[in-house]
């Protein structure tokens, strides 16, 4: 093997005089001896290869043996047993393997009498299968179990000081389970041979990660777990993007690369074409906003402490890569192709920098170090995984208050400083003023096939720049573009109307990045683009200081609410579902009123607000129901539901209102 690795890159280095040569004599020789080395190679990979099954010959016996142990039931499929892959690997994923056919036995399968009471049979069932996929391997390890213990994971992590009560009560159940990945983390009562699962998965996942795969889970309460490894057939020779970052050139296997995307350097100047992605500052971490996620970035460059290239045109490349099941974003300056390479190990010197798996030789005859993306993401601390919130679908701490909120900051009316939370701007546009057109009194311009109302926040705004920066609101159907004259900064900050705004269309100002800042009622512009939108106005900002719950499933909503009530005097938190707020009511957290939605997933709002009026310390709350329905018969059901208010979601002055009232009434009891 190490022969014809040698050989693969002798054949690298001629391909790549060749290319240098046109017309040249040893171009069709060559080729016959790129066919001959890539035949000789594959011939050779097969002989490494070896079944699958040869690494579960142990795993009958042992399941036997935790059987009896154990006083269980338990039955052992094995499929694509002869499913071949590298003998290095395979050598590899033994132990792993057999910790975690241990874990599903152990504590993954309940005791014959408890699959009997669940109407299960006492006989349960581990099932191993392992296929190819794309040129990797795939193995499933699955049982048809309880599945993971959410809540007792839950419980663990607050007590490992791992995440806050609130911080949990709004991630998802799958990122909760997440957490057995994490160092020393476990949910078994007492430490025994065959511990709770989670023992030891931190070594189970850092071992697969050790040979560029990825492990995943997915369980559900009562049906049980899947575990699936995702591993490359080989680690001799791979497929690998060449990069290049300070004049430096790097190597990042194949197995890694999601995509590429092309995007612009925060601070520049767009281009023109109203299309490019914009790397974004949050809290001085480079994010990129990609299809309604932050995907966090890291610049090769200033990690390895490279000299940067020149930037002057503002474009940048980012390689979406994956980390476990997280996204991470590498910002490099150029990029070459795929080749194939011989993976070197590196050197005892350099083997204490993560960011390394390995080094090869490229057709020139350079040495170029290849990437390890999980070594990246450690080695900066941005893409540890379920930690990291930047990395999951949901952008925001979605029971945070607004006391530290994503802003965007822009410039309008010439001179005058604007805020807008990030997270209601669906995207920056910088778009040619020709594209800007005026049709019944009002500016519209085609965006993505439609045609987009504009609103100007200027009374006389500039039609002389040959440019027009636009914050490009959107939600569902709806779309509306906001005219500004300057892109600022993307910021983080606290959130604190300090004076009330007379003017339509301003919430207030606020300190913000140390200097005085109007703050964007983007109802107020919302409502003024389209009728059936969203009735508004300038918000009220008499109210005392109130702790409000709003439950609500669209993230727009809830970011639209939450700097309207803000401005209005009260603390604003916000759950993406009734099952998150009943999670935080169980936390012990107490609010003053509750602002429920009604047409809700899971559990909508009516079931919700019978869940909270039965028992619990948030029964007496003043409970507001938001819905697009009002006629009688939807306010009768939710005021037999339990029900204090009922409030259109239109009526952003009639919910202030409302709150006052409710929480007027219950300071007179």
């Amino acid at each position: 093997m190490t022969l014809v690795s040698e050989l693969v890159l002798t054949r690298n280095q001629l391909l790549q005089l060749a290319r240098s040569q046109e017309n040249s004599d040893f171009t069709a020789p060559l080729q016959r001896l790129s066919h001959i080395t890539s035949d000789l190679q594959e011939g050779v990979m097969k002989t490494r290869m070896q079944p699958i099954g040869n690494a579960w010959n142990k795993l009958p016996r042992l399941v036997r043996d935790l059987a009896r142990d154990l006083n269980k039931k338990i039955e052992l499929t094995m499929l694509g047993a002869d499913t071949e892959l590298d003998r290095q690997i395979l050598e590899l994923i033994k132990d792993p393997l057999t910790h975690m056919v241990r874990n599903s036995g152990d504590h993954g399968l309940e005791m014959p009498a408890e699959r009997r009471a669940a109407g299960k049979s006492e006989t349960g069932r581990i099932v191993l299968n392992a296929f190819h996929e794309g040129g990797h391997i795939i193995i499933e390890i699955s049982d048809d179990g309880k599945g993971l213990a959410a809540d007792r994971i839950r419980a663990k992590a607050i007590a490992n000081g791992l995440a806050t009560e609130a911080e949990l009560a709004a991630m998802p159940e799958a990122q909760i389970q997440r957490f057995i990945f994490r160092a020393g983390f476990s949910t078994a009562a007492q430490v025994t041979a065959v511990s709770g699962r989670g023992v030891g998965m931190d070594v189970v996942k850092t071992n697969i990660e050790k040979i560029g795969g990825t492990i995943d889970l997915k369980s559900t309460a009562g049906q049980g777990t899947t575990f699936t490894i995702k591993i490359p057939l080989t680690l001799a020779i791979v497929s690998a993007l060449i990069v290049e970052s300070a004049k430096e050139r790097f190597a990042i296997p194949q197995i890694s690369v999601v995509e590429l995307v092309r995007a612009r350097r925060a601070g520049t100047n767009a281009r023109g074409d109203g299309e490019e992605n914009t790397i974004e500052l949050i809290n001085d971490t480079p994010v990129l906003r990609l299809r309604d996620r932050l995907l966090p970035l890291v610049s090769l460059s200033e990690l390895l402490g490279l000299e940067p290239a020149d930037t002057s045109d503002g474009g940048a490349h980012i390689v979406v890569t994956q980390v476990g099941s997280s996204l991470l974003g590498i910002i490099v300056d150029r990029v070459f192709d795929t080749e194939e390479i011989v993976v070197k190990p590196v050197a005892p010197i350099l083997r204490h920098i993560t960011m390394f798996s390995g080094n090869t030789i490229l057709g020139d005859g350079s040495v170029i170090m290849i990437l390890d993306p999980a070594g990246i993401a450690r080695a900066t601390g941005v893409g540890a995984g379920a930690d990291n919130k930047l990395m999951k679908p949901e952008t925001v701490d979605e029971t945070g208050s607004t006391d530290s909120l994503a802003l965007l900051l822009f410039r309008a009316n010439d001179t005058e400083r604007m805020a807008v939370p990030l997270n209601l701007v669906a995207r920056l546009e910088n778009i040619p003023r020709d594209k800007i057109e005026y049709s019944s009194g009002a500016y519209v311009t085609q965006y993505r096939g439609k045609l987009m109302p504009l609103l100007s926040i200027s009374a006389n705004p500039d039609v002389s720049a040959p440019m027009q920066s636009l914050l490009v609101f959107a939600d569902g159907e709806h779309s509306m573009g906001l005219m500004v004259d300057e892109i600022i900064d993307v910021v983080e900050d606290r959130l604190e109307i300090e004076l009330a705004s007379a003017r339509e269309g301003s919430l207030g100002t606020a300190i913000i990045g140390g200097q005085a800042t109007d703050v964007l009622d983007t109802g107020y512009w919302l409502a003024r683009a389209s009728r059936d939108w969203f009735d508004g106005g300038a918000a009220d900002s008499g109210a005392r200081k109130k702790r409000v719950l709003i439950v609500e499933d669209s993230a727009f909503f809830r970011n639209l609410l939450m700097p309207s009530l803000t401005a209005a005097g009260f603390k604003v938190t916000a759950a993406p579902g009734a099952a998150a707020a009943l999670r935080l009511r169980d936390a012990g957290q107490m609010f003053d009123a509750v602002v429920s939605d009604i047409e809700m997933p899971d559990m909508d709002g009516l079931d919700f607000a019978r869940a909270l009026r039965a028992s619990g310390p948030w029964r007496d709350l003043p409970l507001i129901a938001l819905s697009s329905h009002a006629d009688a018969g939807d306010v009768e059901a939710g005021r037999d539901a339990g029900f204090t208010d009922y409030v259109t979601k239109s009526q952003r002055e009639h919910l202030i209102g409302s709150l006052r009232q409710c929480l007027a009434n219950m300071a007179a009891l």
